[in-house]
C-alpha cells in the first residue's frame, strides 16, 4: 500500500521518481540533472504558492547545485536530505540507490497546510474548452501550458499539473481568452 504524500517533491532523474512512486502517492517534478529547464522551473515557482515543495536531492554536488539553482529563484522550497552514507550502491550515489525506511524518515517533518481549491478539473473540461479532442488540441494545449508556467506535456500531465496548482476551468478559461 502506498502512501499518500502532500506536497510536490522535487528530484533529479527518472529512477528516482521510479523508485519513489513505487511506495508514495506523490507529484514529482524531475528536473533531468543540474540544467534544470525554464520551463521546470516556473512550473514549481507556481505551485509553491499553492502547495508545499519538498527539495529531494542527491547527496552530491550536482544535488547540491539543483537546490542552490532552485532556492535562487523560488522561495520557500523545503529541502529534505538523505545521508549520503545511506545513499550508495556500488560505485552511484543518490536517491534511487538509498531505501524506503531512508527517504520516509527524511520526509517525515510536518508541512504547512496548504489548501487548494477542491473543485477538480476533468478530461471533459479540457475537452470543452478545445485543449484536447481537436485537431489542433496539442498546440493549443503546449501555449496554454506556457502561459500557466505548468511546463510541457500530454494532456493528461495538463490535467494533473492544473488540478495540482488548483486551477479551475475559470482560470483555463481566463487563461485562454486573455
Amino acid at each position: 500500500m502506498k502512501i499518500d504524500y502532500p506536497a510536490l517533491i522535487v528530484v533529479e532523474g527518472a529512477s528516482d521518481k521510479a523508485f519513489l512512486t513505487s511506495f508514495l502517492n506523490a507529484e514529482i517534478v524531475v528536473t533531468n540533472g543540474s540544467e534544470v529547464s525554464r520551463e521546470t522551473i516556473e512550473y514549481i515557482k507556481e505551485a509553491s504558492a499553492r502547495k508545499n515543495v519538498v527539495v529531494l536531492t542527491d547527496p552530491d554536488f550536482p544535488g547540491k547545485k539543483i537546490r542552490d539553482k532552485l532556492d535562487s529563484q523560488i522561495p520557500g522550497l523545503k529541502h529534505v536530505f538523505i545521508p549520503k552514507e545511506k545513499a550508495i550502491k556500488g560505485h552511484k550515489v543518490g536517491v534511487a540507490e538509498s531505501d524506503k525506511e531512508t527517504v520516509l524518515q527524511a520526509l517525515s517533518f510536518p508541512l504547512e497546510e496548504k489548501t487548494v481549491p477542491s473543485n477538480a478539473l476533468s478530461m471533459s473540461d479540457l475537452y470543452d474548452l478545445g485543449l484536447v479532442g481537436a485537431e489542433s488540441s496539442s498546440s493549443f494545449r503546449e501555449k496554454t501550458m506556457a502561459k500557466l508556467h505548468l511546463g510541457y506535456g500530454n494532456a493528461k500531465t495538463f490535467l494533473k499539473r492544473a488540478n495540482a496548482m488548483g486551477l479551475t476551468k475559470e482560470d483555463l478559461e481566463k487563461a485562454i481568452h486573455g
